[in-house]
């Protein structure tokens, strides 16, 4: 009866591993390149996909459950990393600009999938607007994303601090990533970037940076190392860019964004510093020391975190929110399912 209860739920069973999982790469054999950061992640998908109880878990390398917020660390050097918080100094600047980005959303896609900031465990699930999954408006000419987009794990967009560059507080939400690779990803994945500059929105009087980042395993990876050699190899996606996150929100009945700086993209260098603060409120947040709001800050991983708990405690936590979705899904089509 619970595997026929499951089927009737999700019309196709829950199906452990997900997206990302299934692209998990081969073996890379020494000198390959950057490691690469899914081998050490795997999804786990429960619910029916654009339905309001869809959502993606996310595993480590020993099969618990873990948040992709505050258990993903920042850096992917996290070898010289202490509970998330860099230790020391990378060695060269390119390692020095190396993150581990989670994708929400695939290019060319519209569901707005994001990281469930207010769940425990913050899985992935789908926007909700006046009580149905989101779908954002295609913007001419455009199909979707017009990158993939994610965020940045162990950064927050403080809404109660004032950003000095823009005068207007924070999101309440991670950064986010814009990445402009070759390779449409899935939701889940977890890839290492290369951060090559920032634009700062303003959304209803937030700040909502925007990192332009490239997956550093793309081919053409290599050429890019600032804002400027986006525009050299990748004419008019900057420009693009402006546009779509100008309009995105105008066919749900709201005004054009506006952005800071008269919508100048700013450099690398300046996108670090911003990655640096956002990773500071972050810190600030797990260690008690600012009112986070609703934000739930469960972790397994960041050890001196008072919100810290074990991967049973994770365990039980991600069981309870399935039996609570699967005691509002018992009664379909007027036919009551009992679970033995």
């Amino acid at each position: 009866m619970r595997a026929l209860l499951q089927l009737l739920r999700t019309g196709r069973g829950w199906r452990v591993g997900g997206p990302a999982a299934a692209r998990l790469p081969q073996a890379a054999s020494a000198g390959s390149g950057p490691r690469r950061a899914m081998a050490l992640y795997r999804t786990e998908e429960r619910g029916q996909l654009h339905s309001q109880d869809y959502r993606i878990f996310f595993k480590n390398v020993a099969g618990h459950y873990i948040s992709p917020f505050h258990d993903i660390p920042l850096k992917v050097d996290s070898k010289k990393e202490e509970n998330g918080i860099p230790t020391k100094k990378a060695r060269n600047d390119e390692s020095e600009n190396l993150f581990n980005m989670v994708v929400e959303i695939p290019r060319w896609t519209n569901a707005k999938m994001e990281i469930a900031t207010q769940e425990p465990l913050n899985p992935i699930k789908q926007d909700v607007k006046d009580g149905k999954p989101r779908f954002t408006a295609n913007i001419f000419p455009y199909k979707g994303y017009i990158w993939n987009y994610g965020a940045l794990p162990q950064t927050w967009e403080d809404p109660h601090q004032k950003d000095k560059s823009t005068n207007c507080c924070g999101d309440n939400d991670p950064i986010d990533v814009c990445e402009i690779g070759s390779k449409v990803l899935s939701p889940g994945e977890v890839i290492h970037v290369k951060i090559l500059g920032i634009l700062a929105l303003i959304d209803e009087g937030e700040t909502d940076w925007k990192l332009i980042a490239i997956n550093a395993n793309d081919p053409e990876a290599s050429k890019f190392h600032d804002i400027d050699d986006v525009r050299k190899f990748k004419p008019g996606y900057l420009e693009a860019t402006i546009n779509w996150l100008t309009y995105y929100k105008v066919p749900e009945g709201k005004p054009e964004n506006k952005f800071a700086f008269n919508g100048e993209f700013k450099n690398k260098a300046f996108a670090l510093e911003i990655i640096k603060s956002t990773h500071e409120c972050w810190k600030a947040m797990l260690m008690k020391k600012c009112d986070r709001g609703a934000i739930n800050c469960t972790n397994v991983q960041v050890c001196g975190s008072p919100f810290h708990c074990t991967p049973e405690k994770a365990r039980s936590l991600v069981e309870s929110v399935l039996t609570s979705s699967s005691n509002k899904e018992s009664n379909i089509d007027g036919i009551v399912c009992f679970v033995s």
